[in-house]
């Protein structure tokens, strides 16, 4: 029997591979049926009784990567001089980085609902950016970078800034 994050980890693996829409990847590989999923598409965003949501080391890890690797591209993302390949790049490595998350989640429920919030946008917009149209693909970016705040904004990260951008 496949241990469960190996499963988390094929089914991500084959999304991407396959194109799969990012909400339904997140739904079937870590959400645990399909009432949980929907749960995820109905839920907003909000703090833990006034506080941030805590977060562990290795969740700080991924997106401190995810953010990393968005920030390294801004310069190209800003200028329009970002190439196709350059964005399908930062969809494959964040979605790596997705993967690494969910492999090594120790959330507690509450917790990984609102996680889950941030990372179909995250998820969403590594999609945009993983086929050849410049405009989704800068979307795409953007969409991230808007997460990435929404991440900041929610949860406890000490030392966390989202990266800069523009609309």
């Amino acid at each position: 029997m496949f241990a469960p994050w190996k499963i988390n980890i094929a089914i991500l693996s084959a999304s991407a591979l396959l194109g799969m829409g990012a909400n339904a990847a997140l739904a079937e590989e870590h959400n645990h049926d399909a009432h949980a999923h929907h749960a995820v598409e109905t839920a907003q965003l909000t703090l833990n009784n006034g506080k941030k949501w805590e977060t562990d080391e290795n969740l700080r890890l991924g997106m401190t990567r995810i953010r990393d690797a968005l920030s390294a591209e801004l310069p190209a993302i800003h200028s329009g001089k970002a190439t196709a390949e350059q964005y399908q790049a930062l969809a494959r490595k964040t979605n790596d980085q997705i993967a690494f998350m969910v492999k090594k989640c120790k959330l507690e429920p509450k917790t990984d609902e609102m996680l889950h919030i941030v990372l179909t946008d995250i998820m969403a917009g590594a999609d945009a950016m993983s086929g050849k149209d410049i405009n989704e693909a800068l979307k795409g970016a953007e969409k991230i970078a808007a997460a990435l705040d929404n991440y900041g904004t929610y949860f406890a990260h000490p030392g966390w800034h989202g990266v800069n951008h523009t609309h």
